[in-house]
């Protein structure tokens, strides 16, 4: 089979992490860890066996120089990346608190004014999947060119919208213009209620795994051309609901470096055997793996050990192989719907 052509659309910008004690009495100057959601997704799913085009814009400026440099021995293509004469490439200020990861998203950038063209356009009417998200549409340029790109994708293209809620850099008007194109929607917990709320629906029980499927539902219940929705929990896993079955996975534990990616490294995984036409709990042990070794390492997008691919592909094989796995037995929170019903 001919490898998947998957992009991802937004942000690329380096994320500056906090300056660490030299030990001579001196401070290093902060480290800058090149990032954005869906450069991270483009770069694991390439990791993952998918031919990935990063779309995105830097600047024309030494930051924008190493951007490339830094991608270049990476398996995600930046020939497609628009170069800006007037804004600077993206950077974020990260601090970490207690290993979570807070920030500060500088403006105007040269992602807010992603212009569309022919190249871009004629990749959207071949992709298999596309990744997309709330942040990289805060301004109207690009938030004009990410919607047109997936209005131009197939119809039986992967279409994610990974909600990113960074205040103030969405709306309502985003979030649900967003859901109207796409196919998966992907969230954590946090967000579940927040997202209900902007769209105006109930967003007052979503404080377990069975609240949050049930948020998950009405989300599904509101916007038709939604196929699944994924909700990470951190290291407590994630639930993946479609209109007639879920999947509660517990998570795999992790000694945790940062949480940067990690979620991106998720959905990553979540798309590629998606399009594998895999079953919700292998999708989802899939994200859970990823994510979970993303989350060990420092920065969006680690070094690669060469034989980490095929040891977590087989121990993903190995736990559905197991006796008493998921394979022969389900999930104890893997339910049907009723059909028709799928909200309560």
């Amino acid at each position: 089979m001919e490898p998947r052509l998957i992009l991802g659309i937004g942000e690329l910008l380096w994320d500056f992490l906090p300056a660490k004690s030299a030990g001579n009495g001196t401070t290093a100057k902060p480290t800058g860890s090149l990032g954005g959601a869906p450069a991270n997704f483009a770069v694991m799913a390439g990791r993952l066996g998918s031919n990935t085009v990063i779309l995105s814009r830097i600047g024309r400026d030494e930051l924008g120089r190493q951007a490339v440099a830094k991608l270049d021995p990476l398996p995600a293509d930046t020939e497609f990346l628009q170069v800006d004469p007037h804004h600077p490439t993206g950077t974020v200020t990260v601090d970490l608190k207690d290993g979570q990861a807070q920030y500060v998203i500088h403006q105007p950038v040269a992602w807010d004014f992603m212009e569309l063209n022919d190249d871009w356009v004629r990749l959207a009417e071949r992709a298999d999947a596309i990744c997309f998200g709330s942040l990289a549409q805060r301004a109207l340029e690009s938030r004009q060119t990410i919607q047109t790109l997936a209005a131009q994708t197939r119809s039986d293209c992967v279409r994610v919208f990974d909600v990113n809620l960074r205040p103030p850099f969405y709306s309502s008007e985003v979030i649900q213009e967003s859901l109207e194109l796409a196919t998966v929607m992907k969230m954590n917990d946090a967000e579940v209620p927040q997202v209900l709320g902007i769209l105006g629906l109930p967003a007052n029980d979503c404080n377990d795994p069975a609240g949050l499927r049930r948020g998950a539902e009405r989300l599904l219940a509101e916007f038709p051309t939604l196929r699944m929705v994924a909700v990470t929990r951190g290291g407590c896993g994630s639930i993946l609901v479609t209109r007639d079955s879920a999947d509660d996975h517990p998570g795999i534990p992790a000694k945790v470096a940062d949480t940067i990616g990690a979620g991106d490294a998720f959905t990553a995984a979540m798309t590629t055997y998606l399009l594998l036409g895999a079953s919700l709990a292998t999708i989802n042990e899939a994200g859970n793996r990823w994510g979970s070794w993303v989350a060990s390492q420092v920065g969006g997008m680690p070094p690669l050990p060469a034989d980490l691919p095929a040891r977590i592909k087989s121990e993903i094989e190995a736990h559905f192989a197991a006796p008493g796995s998921p394979a022969t037995t389900g999930r104890p929170a893997a339910t049907k719907a009723k059909a028709g019903n799928p909200v309560k």
